[in-house]
C-alpha cells in the first residue's frame, strides 16, 4: 500500500472488507477514494477504486432495475470478534460451535445438515467471541452470501475431516473453490495492493476428530499433499482434545486488547463486561464505543494500566493497552 495512508482511509479500507452488500462496499469505496493521498506513487490505486466504483454503480443500478434483492446476508457483530468456521461435508462445524459455545445447531452424522449460516458466542476469560456455523463448501456449490461473511470475520477456521478418506480432497475442493474468487484465505487478512476487490481472511487450519482410529494416519497425508501455511490446530470437536489451545489462539489472533470502564464516583470498575478495542487504537475509539457524546467532548481521562502510573491522566490519543481501567471525563 502506498504510504501515508490516512486513518479514515485505513478505516475505510477494513469496513470495506467486511461490507456484506454491494451498496456497503461502493459506500467505503467511495472513502477510500476521497482519502487517498494523490501522487504518483498511487495513481495504479486510484484507478483501480475508480474502476471498482464503476463497476459496482452499474451492478447496483442493475439490481435496481431488475428490482433484484440485496445479495448479503447480515450476521450482527458480537462481542470481541468474529470467526466463520468453513469446511466440507460433514467436517464437524456444527459440532465445534456446540463444544466451544451454548449454540446449539442440529449435530448429525451425515452431511448437510446446516442450511443457514448460524452464530454462537465463546467465551474467553471475561469476554465473548462470535463463531458462525455456516453450510458446507463443496467443490460444485458455494452459497454466495458465504463470500460477505468470510470478508466480513476476523478469522476464519477451516475445518478438516479426518474421519474420511474424502476429507482431504474436500478441504483442496474448499480452497479452489474460493481460490478462484475474490474471496480467499490466507495467513493474515488483507487486500490485495494490485486489486483492492481481492480480498483475503487470515485463516487457522483444524483437523478435526483426530480420536478416530485412523486419523493420524490421515493427518500425516494431509500434511503430504496439502501444502498450506496457515497454523494448525488438530482437535477433537466432539472429545474436546485440543479445545482449549484453539479458544486461546483465536482470541490472540483477533488482535484485541480489553478496557474496564469505571465512573469518577466508583471506587472499582465494572469488571464484568469490559470494552474492546484492536490493538494500537486510542482513548477517543474507546470513547466512541461507551456513547457518541463521549467522542465529541471528552476532555481527559484518568488511567490505572500496566504502561502507566495509577490514575494517570491522558489525552484522546493514549494508546490503550490489555487490562487498562479508565475514567473518562467530559
Amino acid at each position: 500500500m502506498p504510504a501515508n495512508l490516512t486513518p479514515q482511509y485505513l478505516k475505510a479500507e477494513e469496513e470495506y472488507r467486511r461490507a456484506a452488500t454491494p451498496t456497503e462496499e461502493l459506500q467505503c469505496l467511495q472513502v477510500m477514494l476521497q482519502e487517498i493521498p494523490k501522487h504518483k506513487g498511487t495513481d495504479h490505486l486510484q484507478a483501480s477504486l475508480k474502476s471498482k466504483i464503476a463497476k459496482l454503480k452499474r451492478e447496483i443500478a442493475s439490481d435496481k432495475k431488475a428490482g433484484a434483492k440485496s445479495r448479503g446476508v447480515r450476521i450482527p457483530r458480537q462481542g470481541a470478534g468474529t470467526a466463520i468456521l468453513l469446511g466440507g461435508p460433514n467436517a464437524g462445524k456444527s459440532q465445534l460451535v456446540c463444544s466451544l459455545t451454548r449454540a446449539r445447531p442440529e449435530v448429525a452424522p451425515y452431511p448437510f445438515t446446516t442450511q443457514q449460516p448460524a452464530p454462537g458466542m465463546m467465551p474467553w476469560e471475561d469476554v465473548t467471541i462470535q463463531l458462525i456455523d455456516t453450510p458446507p463448501i463443496t467443490a460444485d456449490f458455494v452459497e454466495s452470501y458465504m463470500y460477505g461473511l468470510i470478508r466480513g470475520a476476523d478469522l476464519a477456521l477451516l475445518l478438516v475431516d479426518l474421519g474420511s478418506d474424502g476429507g482431504i480432497e474436500q478441504c483442496q475442493e474448499v480452497l479452489d473453490r474460493l481460490g478462484g474468487t475474490k474471496t480467499r484465505l490466507a495467513a493474515a487478512s488483507y487486500l490485495d495492493e494490485e486489486d483492492v476487490g481481492l480480498s483475503y481472511t487470515q485463516t487457522l487450519l483444524a483437523p478435526n476428530k483426530i480420536d478416530l482410529p485412523e486419523a493420524p494416519a490421515r493427518l500425516q497425508l494431509m500434511h503430504e499433499l496439502l501444502a498450506l501455511d496457515f497454523p494448525e490446530f488438530v482437535i477433537s470437536a466432539a472429545h474436546g482434545t485440543g479445545l482449549e489451545l484453539l479458544r486461546e489462539e483465536i482470541f490472540r489472533r483477533l488482535d484485541v486488547v480489553r478496557v474496564y470502564t469505571k465512573l469518577p464516583s466508583a471506587k472499582e470498575p465494572d469488571r464484568d463486561r469490559p470494552f474492546t478495542v484492536r490493538r494500537g487504537q486510542t482513548l477517543l475509539t474507546l470513547a466512541s464505543q461507551v456513547h457518541k457524546d463521549y467522542a465529541s467532548g471528552l476532555r481527559f481521562a484518568r488511567v490505572w494500566g500496566s504502561a502507566v502510573h495509577d490514575g494517570t491522566v491522558v489525552k484522546g490519543d493514549y494508546v490503550l493497552h490489555d487490562k487498562d481501567v479508565v475514567e473518562l471525563h467530559t
